[in-house]
């Protein structure tokens, strides 16, 4: 192309030959000229900004600090790049950046870091309980589907359980669930397929007990330290601890409950039952390579008035002054550990709980942060 050039040939017949822009052969002739064919550095080269223009650092200034007087005093609540512009504008300053300027400026200068949300990978299954989440132990989750009403005016409760690894689902309706018909239905249960080393509860009064009773044990949690098994309690509105059986729950109701007329409780457990035994066959793989179970101790029963022994654990998040509360008593945790996940161990053996740090972003990191000493009061138990 340029040897064509230099032969006396048109620039744009040349552009038009070799299927180009006539600025680009204005290019390459600028780029070349005044040099031999054969040393020409032929190589392509990005166009480099030798000067960067910024808007001097007063400026700069001037924004943010006008946005943080915006964020704290304006009467509209409007702090964004538009907002700062027109009030720059307002103040008569005449060198005021447009606004894809000024909110350049405030992701360079760093007032925009703290509204980035950082989204980390989810933390494994069980995450929160050591032998759970390597997988040498099992956990059974359990839930109320409350205020289902079959036509005609049935009122319905419906217990679910799941476990974590083996995804072995059971169901109970019933006309409501008490603390005495989860017992029972417990029972029965692990009498079929075995005790899990855990089993998790949300913080419903049939399972952990009268709340405004200190140092209260239900009949739930009798059961479970009755037979070996720790129960686990997960903290008050938070997502993802109770994620299993709050599945569970929705395909239950999808898949049982919402596809069927019933026609009353009986019927309803007939499905639930069928649905509950297919859902078994699908995931005998997964139930069979789950963690092993221990085998019901047989001629068991169950003695409420006996002392509670074992251990109990709570999920909870401290509180502004670094306190949780379990069992109607506030523990101070730690005062630099303020609005975060702890697992608080109650053994009730030794006399004591420790708190054990928890964090989603370092799930396998979990010290021991602190530990206080508790003894369960010797008392009645009234049935």
């Amino acid at each position: 192309m340029i040897r064509e050039i230099r032969h006396g040939a048109s620039q744009r017949q040349v552009a038009k030959k070799y299927g180009c822009h006539f600025s680009t052969v204005q290019y390459w002739i600028k780029r070349t000229e005044g040099q031999r064919l054969d040393r020409i550095n032929w190589d392509d080269r990005p166009p480099i900004a030798k000067k960067v223009n910024r808007a001097p650092k007063p400026i700069e200034d001037k924004i943010l600090d006008v946005r943080k007087e915006l964020r704290e005093e304006s009467d509209l609540g409007e702090y964004g790049a538009e907002a700062i512009y027109r009030e720059l504008v307002s103040q008569g300053i005449k060198e005021a950046p447009c606004p894809r300027t000024i909110g350049r400026i405030l992701v360079r200068r760093g007032a925009l870091d703290g509204k980035i949300r950082i989204r980390r990978p989810a933390p494994p299954r069980g995450w929160y309980l050591p032998d759970v989440v390597n997988e040498f132990a099992e956990l059974d989750s359990f839930d109320v589907v409350v205020d289902l009403v079959i036509k005609g005016g049935t009122h319905v409760d419906v217990l679910n359980g799941i476990s974590l690894h083996g995804k072995l689902p059971v169901s109970w309706p019933m006309e409501r669930v008490s603390a005495r018909a989860t017992i029972v239905s417990l029972a029965e249960h692990w009498q079929e397929v075995g005790l899990p080393q855990y089993a998790q509860f949300d913080n419903d009064t049939r399972f952990q007990g009268a709340h405004q009773h200190k140092d209260s044990i239900g009949r739930v949690m009798r059961l479970c330290l009755g037979l070996g098994v720790i129960p686990v309690f997960a903290p008050p509105r938070e997502r993802g601890f109770q994620a299993s059986i709050e599945n569970y729950n929705g395909r239950w109701e999808s898949k049982v409950w919402a596809r069927f007329q019933h026609n009353d409780i009986a019927d309803l457990t007939i499905r639930s039952d069928r649905y509950v035994a297919a859902y078994r066959s699908r995931m005998a793989q997964c139930i069979e390579a789950a963690p092993p179970r221990r085998p019901f101790p047989k001629g068991w029963e169950l003695d409420l008035q006996a002392h509670p022994h074992g251990k109990i654990i709570y999920l909870r998040r401290t509180s502004e002054k670094g306190t949780v509360n379990i069992l109607g008593h506030i523990f101070r945790v730690d005062e630099r550990w303020l609005h975060r996940l702890v697992r608080c161990e109650v053994e009730l053996g030794p006399g004591r709980i420790r708190f054990y740090r928890l964090r989603r972003s370092e799930p396998s990191n979990q010290p021991c942060i602190g530990e206080v000493a508790y003894h369960l009061p010797k008392k009645r138990f009234y049935e």
